[in-house]
């Protein structure tokens, strides 16, 4: 189903050798830009249906209520809550501000510059100098061009800096209001054959829920994110040179990107070993995290196909897949063909969808409806075959027998006799003549495969037996007379 594209067509030749990059979330994506209600109904729906998610936490995922937190009502902590508040009061340009484009520009410089340097010891785990981090942040907050390759900083130096801007945002990287829902995540477990849960976790389960979650976050937030867990997935990769693994990285990231703001570790109590393996597991599975759940990507493309009226024919062009085909596969049939390269592959395609249609029509209620798609079916028979490139020739039309004793009426009484159209390749099913001319027909066959000469003859010979007729007739009356 990723395959939307198969065929583009570039006049520009100096493109022409250029790789085609297709986005497959490109529906997903138009459909959260422009109509975000009805995106958040779609992705929050699914969510659910994964995770149980009671009224209020429900109602702070969509946003409609302030998140509950925890450590929110309590004093204990108090002091050292107001402490970290205090420290993130200075606000710079990007330190200590709301996540914004310009923040994440600075920002990737230090991620660029971290991917070259995996292979430091301890990496995120070994404090950098706290004079040159200072001389790095303020560079970053004027917006300075930095030359992080010119040896004047240390990796060290680069990844306690990232560290830092992760924990002066105004709330972590996941957001508050996901709080709740990541806990949910993390208990997701798989059933044993009685239907009791294990203590295994449910991978595929908790993969899906985090696509689905990661959606719905703002965009500068997933951006990052993404930036981010690729980072620490390559690190984790060469953890026999650095010694760090996930789980070493989960450590030192999760109170900045999943930890609530001006909480302690005494407010989670039970719940750190919960967000530090959510974090290990984001890590180890980074790569399949940012992509929409494939039943998201067919909503949000048949949204628009739906509604001809926002989709250019452009899209239409380029979407032609199986799933639509086999929806409106009488439509799909009008459409123009693709290129001779792709005929055989979209015979198959429809061929498949027409099965799938008539398996359908017979599985109907009788009804007058379905019997007159069944005789439609039945006039084409060939199009169920496989393989059959040639459609059904459409049934000749019957052309009408005329009696001869009829034209021999029709000329004594003066009405003008029509000559019968030559006849077509197939045979037409003869009517029925009446018995004073069976004995023409078996000598001359049936009138459609006359042919011109034989029928004026035939219409010759009736003139004169007519004028024989009307010779004996006068004489008769005359010698009477």
């Amino acid at each position: 189903s990723d395959a939307i594209c198969n065929l583009v067509i570039c006049n520009d030749s100096s493109l022409r050798s250029q790789p085609i990059i297709f986005n497959p979330d490109f529906f997903v994506e138009k459909l959260r830009h422009e109509k975000p209600e009805v995106f958040t109904e779609l992705v929050v729906s699914n969510i659910t249906r994964l995770i149980d998610l009671p009224g209020a936490e429900l109602a702070q995922l969509m946003g409609e209520e302030d998140p509950k937190l925890p450590g929110a009502n309590s004093t204990a902590s108090g002091f050292f809550r107001s402490l970290m508040s205090l420290k993130r009061k200075e606000k710079g340009v990007v330190f200590g501000s709301p996540l914004t484009e310009e923040g994440i520009a600075q920002v990737s410089q230090l991620i660029e510059y971290l991917h070259k340097n995996l292979r430091a010891e301890g990496l995120f785990r070994v404090p950098g100098n706290s004079i040159r981090q200072q001389m790095l942040k303020d560079a970053l907050n004027s917006g300075t061009d930095i030359d992080l390759d010119s040896g004047e900083f240390h990796s060290n130096d680069v990844a306690t800096l990232l560290k830092m801007f992760l924990g002066e945002l105004p709330e972590p990287l996941l957001t508050h209001k996901h709080f709740h829902a990541h806990l949910k995540i993390a208990d997701l477990m798989l059933f044993d054959d009685k239907g009791n849960k294990t203590s295994t976790p449910d991978k595929e389960r908790q993969i899906e829920a985090l696509q689905l979650l990661f959606l719905i976050l703002p965009a500068p937030n997933r951006s990052l994110l993404k930036l981010l867990l690729d980072l620490l997935y390559q690190t984790a990769k060469k953890q026999d040179k650095n010694k760090m693994s996930a789980h070493n990285l989960a450590l030192m990231f999760a109170p900045h990107i999943l930890w609530p703001r001006n909480v302690t570790a005494n407010d989670l109590q039970e719940n750190i070993t919960k967000l530090n393996n959510g974090v290990t597991f984001m890590i180890k599975h980074s790569q399949k995290l940012f992509k929409a759940p494939a039943y998201i990507r067919e909503c949000a493309r048949l949204h628009y196909l739906g509604s001809r009226a926002h989709t250019s024919k452009d899209d239409l062009d380029l979407l032609t897949s199986p799933g639509f085909k086999e929806l409106q596969p009488l439509k799909s049939q009008k459409r123009s063909r693709l290129d001779s390269c792709h005929q055989e592959e979209t015979q198959q395609r429809t061929e498949e969808a027409l099965r799938e249609l008539f398996r359908h029509v017979h599985n109907m209620p009788d009804s007058a409806k379905k019997k007159k798609l069944i005789r439609q079916f039945n006039k084409h028979p060939t199009a169920l075959t496989p393989g059959s490139d040639v459609a059904t020739p459409p049934a000749p039309r019957r052309t009408r027998s005329r009696s001869f004793s009829g034209l021999i009426k029709r000329k004594v009484l003066g009405t003008p006799v029509i000559l019968e159209r030559k006849s077509r390749d197939t045979t037409p099913e003869p009517k029925r003549v009446s018995k004073e001319n069976v004995h023409l027909l078996q000598k001359c066959g049936s009138p459609a495969h006359m042919s011109q000469a034989k029928l004026k003859s035939l219409e010759g010979r009736k003139e004169e037996s007519c004028r024989r007729m009307r010779a004996r007739l006068l004489s008769k009356d005359s010698s009477s007379l």
